[in-house]
């Protein structure tokens, strides 16, 4: 991810991002079982979209934690 879509995707609202991660959660679950029958032709796409979802995760509780200080 190149860094201006990050910095893009990291100035989105909570509710934005929890919908971001369902569908990356969804993808992920599909790459997942696509690989269990076959082997895909790029399997760093799963570890890519498991570190993408630890970076929505850490997106959204520093977000929470923000908005819970103030």
């Amino acid at each position: 991810m190149k860094t201006k879509e990050r910095e893009a995707k990291k100035s989105l609202t909570v509710a934005e991002l929890e919908q971001e991660l369902r569908q990356t959660k969804e993808k992920l679950a599909n790459l997942s079982w696509k690989h269990s029958l076959s082997p895909l032709d790029n399997p760093m796409e799963l570890r890519n979209l498991r570190r993408y979802i630890a970076r929505i995760n850490t997106w959204i509780s520093s977000k929470k934690v923000g908005n819970h200080g103030s």
